[in-house]
């Protein structure tokens, strides 16, 4: 029996049917709606959510492309690579980098502010990509980073390849040298396409044909357990595509007699094709060693580079810009006979003349001369007086039409341009006229005038080939992609191909005197290193660093001795080879600087006549021993350090030096 019913009939009351049937529905509803959400997640979005969890356990590393090689003429390897391993740091793999540092530059051997700055510099990237912190490490490196593998899940080793280079610095101002991009680069516009870590070129060939050396990056899937550590194979791999090899224009022999008769020296020679203008050697000394830059160049070794008062950074055969001395005669000799002036003119010397109320000496009494004298004794009297005659504006003109004052167009970076004073010139640059004593000095490439050792093997050249000037060039064009060939032409800018007007007769005389430069007799300057058997042709320069007037026989000593020159060509007329040769501070062209031509000139043309089995015997010095083909720095290495393999050593020279004859007489 129930005691209060009324109450118990309330209480049913309160859940009505209407409100039970709700919540069923309700209850349903969200059954529904998380079936549907379940059914979306595991079959509509399977595949979406089975490739985050396959990244989430996939690791995609790149895989750098070796560059092409760099061969000579006759395709002798002239820059290799060589394998190494390299240690990343992968920024996702650690919790905490920053505590890591010091235990990781103590492992690798760094400094902990290089670290630092590293990871500085790629703070702004996003943390997927790795961070190169040291190339080519050690053997004990590499088991540092394997017995830490628990403590130093972020570091992480990879195969690379390396630059290897001639030892010495053979070569490589031409070749020029690779290094990680830096900041500067990736914000040029040039550096679109490349990122942090990338090896670039940084001068030289390497630098101008970069995009075709470098090649195309390739990526490795690989699977990574949650501390980041490989295992497995690779799921997925894109091979890299290396870089193309390059044949370059200079001939190997060549170049080790150049870097030879160069050793010790402070200057530049370069060795030149005139009928193609295919660059056959070069050499800047001092030199460098460009291993140092392939892998991570050092503070000390840059500071050293830098602080050298002799700039072995600089490539002096395209760069250095100083008075051409004596050897500018030639140029004046050109413009004397085209303005049918110099024909008629005698002059007599008394060791030097007075013009306008100053006296400008001679090295020599030589008396009565002409122009068929004037250039193999190089009478300094007589071109004062056809600067005199020419004017100021006139020498600039042919001058000019050789070349000079403008680059040549070589496929180097950072060519220089040179100086042709005129009177538009000295008003341009310095606001003020040209007074005509100052063409004086002028005449015997003196004065305001600068060329390089390029310029001048071209123009001289070029007057020796009829008028015929050809542009510069490392690479064989030919050989090149048609639109990267056109790319090059258009990036290096210059006086390029051309002739100009030179009357047969006037191309006679001149061609004649330089080589009787080079035969005894008299105040023939260049005799002493005259070649038996070789029509060999040239002219001497001494440009003094002071005050002409004070006497042309005072070269002094130190910094301000005078600068050596000498250009030399065989033969005589359209010539086969021209080698210009810079000694700064050397004195006597004909002492200095005109046997170091000979020396190429001889291996040259033995080296023709060895081919076409002509070969005529002649005596000549053997060479002293010369830096190794691609032989790796002989910079110390800590233990352990893979040794990159070295070049075949049966690389063959030809004779280099010449038959010294002669008399030394003037040496001008």
């Amino acid at each position: 029996m129930i005691a209060n019913p009324d109450r118990y009939n309330a209480r049913e009351e309160k859940v009505s049917p209407g409100k039970l049937h709700a919540t069923q529905y309700i209850v349903v509803l969200v059954l529904v709606v998380l079936a549907t959400g379940m059914w979306r997640l595991q079959v509509l979005g399977a595949d979406s959510y089975r490739q985050l969890a396959e990244a989430n356990r996939i690791r995609k590393d790149p895989v750098r492309a070796p560059r092409g090689k760099i061969f000579d003429r006759e395709g002798r390897i002239l820059v290799d690579n060589y394998p190494s391993v390299s240690c990343y740091l992968l920024r996702e793999q650690a919790k905490d980098v920053q505590a890591d540092v010091p235990m990781i530059a103590r492992g690798l051997n760094l400094p902990v502010e290089q670290v630092e700055a590293t990871l500085r510099r790629y703070q702004i990237t996003p943390k997927y990509e790795s961070i190169l912190l040291k190339q080519d490490i050690t053997q004990d490196e590499q088991a540092f980073i394997e017995a830490h593998r628990n403590e130093l899940p972020e570091l992480e080793t990879r195969d690379d390849q390396r630059r290897l280079y001639p030892g010495g610095g053979f070569a490589a101002h031409l070749i020029g040298y690779v290094g990680e991009v830096s900041e500067e680069d990736l914000n040029s516009s040039k550096y679109d396409f490349y990122e942090p870590g990338d090896v670039v070129g940084k001068s030289g060939v390497e630098q101008t044909y970069d995009s075709l050396l470098r090649g195309v990056d390739g990526s490795r899937d690989v699977i990574v357990d949650s501390r980041g550590r490989e295992v497995g194979q690779p799921v997925r791999q894109q091979l890299a595509i290396p870089g193309k090899d390059l044949r370059l224009t200079i001939d190997l022999d060549l170049q080790r007699v150049a870097e030879q008769a160069m050793e010790g020296k402070n200057g530049a020679l370069v060795a030149m094709d005139p009928h193609t203008g295919e660059i056959l050697a070069m050499v800047s000394r001092p030199a460098f060693d460009p291993n140092q830059f392939a892998v991570r160049l050092t503070r000390s070794y840059w500071s050293q580079l830098v602080n050298d008062p002799d700039h072995p950074l600089m490539n002096k055969a395209i760069q250095a810009q100083l008075a051409p001395g004596s050897t500018f005669k030639i140029i004046m000799s050109l413009a004397g006979l085209e303005e049918g002036i110099a024909q008629d003119m005698r002059v007599m010397c008394n060791g030097g003349g007075t013009f306008y109320g100053r006296f400008f000496a001679c090295d020599h009494h030589h008396g009565m001369v002409d122009i068929d004298h004037a250039i193999p004794w190089s009478c300094d009297t007589f071109y004062y007086t056809l600067a005199e005659k020419l004017g100021i504006d006139t020498i600039a003109k042919y001058a000019t039409e050789v070349g000079l004052s403008q680059k040549t167009g070589i496929d180097l970076p950072d060519e220089a341009t040179g100086t042709m004073p005129s009177t538009a010139w000295k008003l341009r640059t310095q606001h003020e006229k040209w007074y005509a004593g100052e063409t004086i000095s002028v005449g015997i490439g003196q004065g305001s005038v600068q060329v390089t050792p390029l310029q001048l093997a071209r123009a001289l050249s070029g007057i020796a080939s009829g008028g015929a000037l050809k542009r510069p060039h490392v690479v064989f064009p030919d050989e090149l992609p048609p639109d990267m060939g056109s790319a090059v032409a258009a990036s290096y800018p210059g006086s390029g191909d051309r002739t100009i007007p030179l009357s047969p007769q006037n191309w006679e005389t001149i061609t004649d005197a330089m080589a009787q430069t080079m035969l005894p007799g008299g105040y023939d300057t260049g005799a002493a290193v005259r070649l038996e058997g070789i029509d060999f042709a040239g002219k001497t320069g001494t440009a003094q660093l002071v005050n002409h007037s004070i006497g042309g026989n005072n070269l002094l000593t130190g910094i301000a001795r005078a600068n050596a020159w000498f250009v030399g060509m065989a033969p005589r007329r359209n010539p086969d080879i021209v080698v210009a040769v810079l000694c700064e501070h050397g004195g006597w062209g004909a002492t200095a600087a005109a046997p170091l031509a000979a020396q190429v000139i001889n291996a040259f043309v033995t080296k023709q006549r060895r081919r076409e089995g002509n070969l005529i015997q002649v005596s000549a010095p053997k060479p002293a021993a010369v830096p190794a083909i691609l032989q790796p720095s002989s910079s110390p290495q800590p233990s352990g350090v893979p040794k990159p393999p070295t070049a075949p050593a049966d690389i063959s020279m030809a004779e280099p030096g010449p038959r010294v004859a002669g008399p030394e007489s003037n040496q001008h």
